[in-house]
């Protein structure tokens, strides 16, 4: 039975499916790579499976990915996610850096603990502690679309203004009365301003 399987570049115009590797029980290294795989990806429980590259696949969801990968491959120690937006680098996005890159290895390290090389670098001893301490906390947070925002008329905008004066065509001024004078004397500025320093 092999225990090395090469699907690379195997672009598929059909559902790509991974559900025949299941008789690949043994398979200990699996190649991936550029076959449009997206965030829908799922493998078959692979317990002997140490090493596992998904570069230049559609991946954008990592935690959801991680959470699967530790479910059906236990045995993890290679992994190699570049290409996909989910893997924050300067070679996907230009907005990237060195540092949101570090932060996504810390996450990925919280999650798949067993891990001693990821992408092209080999896991430290200090991104293990790193990764143990703060690792949870490098996820990164997408907003949600928000429906409520897009139900409300795009005309109708807060303004403290009262009413009568949103109408764009009167142009007059509004007057109030207001109980309270202003002088400043209590002010957070002045209050540390003696009277020789004026």
């Amino acid at each position: 039975m092999g225990k090395y399987l090469s699907l690379s570049s195997n672009h598929s115009s059909n559902k790509r499916s991974l559900e025949g590797l299941k008789t690949f029980s043994y398979l200990e290294e699996l190649i991936l790579d550029n076959n449009l795989l997206g965030n829908d990806l799922l493998l078959p429980r692979l317990p002997h499976l140490h090493t596992l590259m998904l570069n230049k696949n559609q991946i954008t969801e990592l935690e959801s990915l991680l959470d699967h990968l530790a479910e059906v491959v236990p045995s993890l120690q290679y992994l190699s996610l570049l290409g996909n937006m989910a893997c924050p680098n300067e070679l996907v996005c230009k907005e990237k850096d060195e540092d949101d890159y570090q932060r996504y290895r810390y996450f990925v390290l919280h999650k798949l603990t067993n891990l001693k090389f990821l992408d092209t670098r080999k896991v430290t001893r200090r991104e293990r502690e790193e990764a143990l301490v703060r690792g949870a906390f490098m996820k990164v947070v997408k907003p949600k679309a928000s429906n409520d925002a897009a139900s409300t008329s795009p005309e109708m905008h807060y303004t403290p203004l009262p009413s009568g004066s949103r109408d764009l065509t009167n142009h007059r001024g509004i007057l109030g009365k207001c109980r309270y004078i202003y002088y400043g004397k209590h002010s957070e500025g002045n209050r540390f301003i003696r009277d020789d320093q004026l």
